[in-house]
C-alpha cells in the first residue's frame, strides 16, 4: 500500500473549505438582489464539501459534518413550495415577493425580501442533491 504525500492538500483544503463556505453564504443571502443566490451558494457548498471528501476522505467528512445530506432535499423542497404557496395567503400571484426594511441592534437598518426564504430551500435542495451524488459515486466499489 503506497501512502501519498497529501499534507498541502489538507493543509490548504482548511482555509479553502472555510473560503468557500464564507463565500457560498454570501452569495446565498445576496442573491436576490445582485448575482448569485441558492443555487450558486448550493454549488459552492457542495464544492467545499467535495473538496474535503478529497482531502480527509468519506469517514472524517461524515463525522466533522453528521448531516444527512438526502433529507436536505425534501426539507428545501418543502420552504420553496411553502415559500410560493404562501403568495396565495395574501391573494396574490404565486411566487410574488414582499420586502420592507427593519432595524435591527449592530446591523442598522436591513431589508428583508420572502425571496430569501425562496432562495434557502433551492439552497437545501442543491447542497443535498448534489453532496448525495457526490457520496454515492465515492462510495461506489465497482470502479
Amino acid at each position: 500500500m503506497v501512502k501519498t504525500n497529501d499534507l498541502i492538500l489538507r493543509t490548504t483544503t482548511s482555509v479553502i473549505a472555510f473560503i468557500l463556505l464564507g463565500f457560498s453564504v454570501y452569495l446565498l443571502i445576496a442573491g436576490h438582489n445582485s448575482p448569485g443566490g441558492g443555487f450558486v451558494g448550493g454549488l459552492l457548498t457542495s464544492g467545499a464539501v467535495l473538496l474535503m471528501y478529497m482531502a480527509y476522505g468519506m469517514d472524517v467528512v461524515k463525522k466533522i459534518l453528521p448531516i444527512n445530506f438526502m433529507m436536505l432535499v425534501p426539507i428545501g423542497l418543502a420552504i420553496a413550495v411553502i415559500t410560493g404557496l404562501g403568495s396565495f395567503l395574501f391573494h396574490v400571484p404565486f411566487l410574488s415577493q414582499s420586502f420592507g426594511y427593519f432595524t435591527f441592534p449592530f446591523f442598522g437598518e436591513v431589508e428583508l425580501a420572502t425571496a430569501m426564504i425562496f432562495d434557502l430551500g433551492v439552497y437545501l435542495t442543491v447542497v443535498g442533491v448534489v453532496t448525495t451524488i457526490i457520496s454515492t459515486i465515492a462510495n461506489d466499489q465497482s470502479v
